[in-house]
């Protein structure tokens, strides 16, 4: 995963980097394809490179349009699978954003966001984001989820998912996944309580208070599905945060949160208990 901090271009260096990769400029050697001097770089890798550095020197600004991938392709005499492939790459790095419809763009620094996780508190620690309730529907489910509830396949699960903004653009998705069976036929179901209402408030009502929680932190990369909920591209890497409320053993509702790894951080406020007979 890439990160880079661009230098205050001038306009001329702009105008002549954008120049170079659309092959209006003087021919320096560059658009005559080498592959080193051992001759096995793959030549995804060796067009990537010549789209990182004007990025990563600040050459290329943030929102500046690339070449498309047929134009690439032309310029360096290379296929264009081979620009797809090093498109993709830098997306996948986070130097490069896809937009769908309009081509690809040379990505700013993303604006961190910080996660405030605590032991005392099941809310999501999005406070700063906006918040955008994407529904509830009921699903069979399916694995992983089925390991972390403890059910068979196809037992019916409510699934609520909401995505967390920043300026209006997509930040973090969340996903929570509930066993039916707990509450069908009652009034507790996520679809008849107000999303904003806590989750353990509606679970204690519906006779099922949650007395312990398990949460596990990883990285992993994003699917396809989950790209297109966060406006970005397939395969970048993820932070996912799994976090499973159980009552008596019971797991009773499992969710994940997953963000951008380059964007998100998780801050971890944890209280501290020690025996009366412990000296520090």
């Amino acid at each position: 995963m890439a990160f880079w901090h661009p230098q205050p271009p001038t306009r001329a260096r702009t105008r002549a980097a954008q120049s170079h990769l659309d092959g209006d400029g003087p021919d320096d050697g560059l658009h005559r394809v080498t592959m080193g001097a051992d001759g096995k770089q793959p030549k995804y890798l060796w067009l990537a490179e010549q789209i990182r550095k004007p990025i990563l020197n600040g050459a290329l600004t943030p929102g500046t349009r690339l070449p498309s991938r047929t134009r690439l392709a032309r310029t360096y005499r290379v296929s264009e699978q081979i620009s797809r492939t090093a498109l993709r790459l830098l997306v996948t790095e986070g130097l490069v954003e896809a937009r769908t419809g309009s081509g690809y763009f040379v990505r700013g620094v993303p604006e961190l966001v910080t996660f405030c996780r605590t032991d005392i508190s099941t809310e999501l620690g999005t406070d700063s984001l906006q918040h955008e309730d994407l529904g509830t529907t009921q699903e069979l489910c399916e694995a992983p989820v089925t390991a972390r509830l403890r059910l068979r396949a196809r037992d019916p699960v409510y699934l609520t998912m909401s995505r967390g903004l920043t300026e209006d653009r997509p930040t973090v998705l969340h996903r929570s996944w509930e066993p039916a069976v707990l509450t069908a036929g009652t009034s507790y179901t996520p679809f008849d309580v107000d999303p904003g209402n806590g989750l353990l408030d509606r679970l204690d009502a519906a006779g099922h208070p949650v007395d312990r929680v398990l949460e596990e932190v990883g990285m992993r990369f994003l699917h396809e599905s989950e790209a297109h909920l966060l406006n970005t591209a397939p395969g970048r890497p993820v932070l996912a945060v799994e976090r499973t409320h159980y009552c008596g053993g019971r797991p009773v509702e499992t969710s994940e949160m997953i963000g951008t790894a380059d964007q998100c951080r998780l801050l971890y406020k944890l209280s501290l208990t020690r025996s009366q007979g412990h000296r520090g």
